[in-house]
């Protein structure tokens, strides 16, 4: 049984849980889920660790990260397996999340040398002559970190790697169909230098719920689905708390875009992971002009894609995690049809898998819609104007990112004012990202950013010092 880190030490106190491989039904593993005793000495661990980790250097930070990232790069192929493996992802992108937590954890030790705050003049009133302000960022405290399945390395590494850098402690609750990746972090990162600064804590969800609202607990970031995330957030009313939650991201192709680019992209941007990612595109939004034009790209492109094994360095579309997101997937597709949607590609089963479907004449209060699929899935229609597509992109509840297809500044400085979403990608779509910008949604979708320099915001707080005789 795979033991888990609490604060520096490996412990196996707890029950064991079967790690399952998604595509063939095999237990890759058995992993120790922790007691609530654990789960309550990584809080009080956490914040005794935090008296020291407040004071540290931010050489020191950055050193001890950096070596992660290093590490991660040299274990290239032994992560990049793990996370195939328990969760289903193929192997194109599971090497390229391995590339981008180190990325994240190199950014991460850059921004944790750079972390600092501002001089603000308050000579600006008689009454002031003299005075200065110094503003300055100092981290919060212990953080909890409950991160999901899609991305097991990368997005723990998002929460991790700006939790040290602020010089904050972390508590880690991986989700429990893939917390492998996250335990072999924790290994990386215990070699580097954390010592008992980081715990992964694999956890029941009663035992989760109630570390939220522990007071112990200054920061939660939480990655996964709406409902859960809100519901933790209204359980933590003192902490800081980030949310990113879901998505049914929207991409707006223009006549003057050019539609092969735009049908590559958004192939990419639909059946990646099998659609398992909140900013996957799920709503395709073609000027009527280009419409078929669109199609005629697009329809052959994902009707190429390879569906199946996900070691498989040729495949694009793996499994989905488990037999309930599949019976989801089919039961939301099957009922669109059913009240008139056309399948224009895919639509079906194919084993573990789901085809790579794409729907037409979907109704705005279909599930496939109006909800977050998350999955391989997407919906095409038609527009006739620009004001047209803005309002159909808008009209949900969700807002993490958009993309949109045109050359046109104005309208995309139109979209980047009128569209409610955390990002808009212009000439791409919604599901690509950068690790170092600013990350998160609006509405439905969550509250607060990721990205590095503007997730150790969200770890930090501004403390004013108001110096006097200060002769400017």
């Amino acid at each position: 049984m795979r033991p888990y880190l609490l604060a520096g030490e490996w412990r196996t106190a707890g029950w064991a849980l079967p790690v399952i491989n998604p595509y063939t039904g095999e237990t890759v593993d058995e992993v120790a889920v922790a007691p609530w005793k654990d789960v309550d000495e990584s809080l009080e661990r956490a914040l005794t660790a935090f008296e020291r980790t407040r004071k540290q250097s931010g050489g020191d930070r950055a050193r001890i990260l950096q070596s992660a990232a290093n590490a991660i790069a040299g274990r290239r192929d032994e992560l990049t397996r793990t996370i195939v493996l328990e969760g289903g992802k193929p192997w194109k992108y599971a090497s390229s999340e391995v590339d981008r937590a180190v990325t994240t954890m190199t950014f991460a030790a850059e921004e944790a040398k750079r972390i600092t705050g501002e001089l603000i003049r308050l000579d600006t009133e008689k009454t002031a002559t003299g005075r200065l302000g110094l503003a300055r960022r100092f981290p919060l405290g212990p953080v909890l970190g409950i991160t999901p399945f899609n991305f097991p390395l990368n997005l723990v590494a998002h929460k991790v790697g700006p939790a040290l850098g602020a010089g904050n402690t972390i508590v880690v609750k991986p989700a429990p169909a893939t917390p492998i990746s996250s335990l072999l972090l924790g290994e990386i990162l215990l070699e580097s230098g954390a010592d008992d600064s980081m715990s992964v804590i694999p956890a029941s969800n009663d035992d989760a719920e109630r570390a939220v609202g522990d007071p112990r607990v200054q920061v939660l970031t939480f990655t996964g689905s709406t409902a859960v995330g809100w519901k933790l957030k209204a359980l933590a009313p003192r902490a800081h708390v980030t949310l990113e939650l879901g998505g049914n991201a929207a991409a707006i192709v223009e006549p003057d875009a050019g539609v092969a680019h735009a049908a590559d992209r958004i192939t990419m941007g639909g059946f990646y992971q099998a659609g398992q990612s909140c900013v996957s595109v799920q709503r395709v939004l073609v000027h009527e002009r280009v419409y078929d034009e669109f199609l005629g790209e697009l329809l052959p492109r994902v009707e190429r894609l390879v569906t199946g094994d996900p070691m498989d360095p040729a495949t694009d579309v793996g499994p989905l995690i488990d037999g309930k997101a599949l019976e989801r997937i089919d039961a939301w597709v099957t009922e669109a049809v059913q009240s008139g949607a056309r399948a224009l590609t895919g639509g079906a089963r194919d084993g573990v898998c789901y085809l790579p479907t794409v729907l037409a004449d979907v109704k705005p209060e279909m599930k496939v819609s109006c909800e977050e699929v998350f999955g391989p899935v997407i919906t095409v229609q038609p527009y006739a104007t620009f004001e047209e597509a803005i309002a159909i992109a808008d009209d949900s509840p969700f807002g993490l990112q958009a993309g949109l297809f045109t050359n046109d500044v104005e309208k995309i400085f139109t979209a980047h004012r009128e569209l409610r979403v955390g990002g808009l990608i212009h000439n791409d779509v919604s599901a690509w990202r950068a690790d170092q910008m600013p990350y998160g949604g609006v509405k439905a979708s969550g509250v607060g950013r990721e990205g590095l320099r503007y997730a150790m915001e969200e770890m930090t707080e501004v403390r004013l010092l108001v110096l006097s005789g200060i002769d400017l």
